[in-house]
């Protein structure tokens, strides 16, 4: 059930991340730092409800995988932090304008990992639209907003 990873253009900023001997890692996954290791969006706690749970998910968010890391694999991750990196993601189908706020779409109370939606400005974001589509689609261009890299949008990006 997973895409492959479509990177499209930008500069790629790769960092290598622990991962968890029992944690499924596919490349493209959206994933967060949990401690001291890296999970997939689908691992997140759910929170009350979406928007709560998609604010949380972006403090912790660190961007894209660039590797798979099967059950029992205890090798170190590459992951993309670069908010400069251009990535084809998969969306809820609409219309979108340039700019436009996206977080992690949800199923069963649960966060996907390989997929976005349109949220309100703020806190819920994790990547922003980097194309316009007049005519609804489910593919869409992004960047995204690392928690973890000072140059992004991220509103948690920050030291000290």
């Amino acid at each position: 059930m997973a895409n492959q990873l479509r990177f499209r253009s930008g500069q790629v900023q790769l960092a290598r991340l622990r991962v968890d001997s029992a944690t499924v890692l596919e490349a493209g996954d959206l994933v967060f730092l949990d401690s001291d290791d890296v999970k997939p969006a689908s691992a997140f706690a759910w929170n009350t409800d979406l928007a709560t749970t998609q604010s949380a998910f972006a403090a912790s968010f660190l961007g894209v995988c660039h590797q798979q890391s099967a059950d029992g694999d205890t090798d170190d991750v590459s992951v993309d932090l670069s908010p400069n990196s251009v990535y084809e993601f998969d969306v809820n189908a609409a219309t979108y304008e340039v700019g436009d706020d996206l977080g992690p779409d949800e199923a069963s109370s649960k966060l996907m990992d390989q997929q976005l939606e349109a949220v309100a400005s703020g806190t819920l974001g994790i990547a922003r639209s980097r194309e316009y589509k007049a005519a609804s689609s489910s593919l869409l261009r992004v960047s995204f907003a690392s928690a973890f890299h000072t140059g992004s949008a991220n509103a948690n990006a920050a030291i000290g």
